[in-house]
């Protein structure tokens, strides 16, 4: 497995753990514009978890055209 593929990996699983750990948000403070820390923290992770998903999307892109570059070059 490449270093890439790891990071790939990475950014996908950790929305997951992030929201399975229930533990470390089932409180109620601190509070955000009125909005106890339980729903505004799922909600900034709902924003995260897009972020990281397109990182790991252009990183297997990149990854998948290197591989390409790679095949190709050796074959010639």
């Amino acid at each position: 497995m490449t270093p890439v593929r790891v990071v790939i990996a990475l950014c996908l699983v950790a929305p997951f753990v992030a929201m399975l750990w229930v533990g470390s948000y089932a409180k109620t403070d601190p509070t955000f514009i009125g909005i106890p820390f339980f729903y505004w923290y799922q909600m900034l992770w709902v924003l995260i978890s897009t972020v990281l998903t397109m990182i790991a999307y252009k990183l297997w892109q990149l990854d998948q055209r290197a591989r390409t570059a790679e095949k190709g070059g050796a074959s010639q």
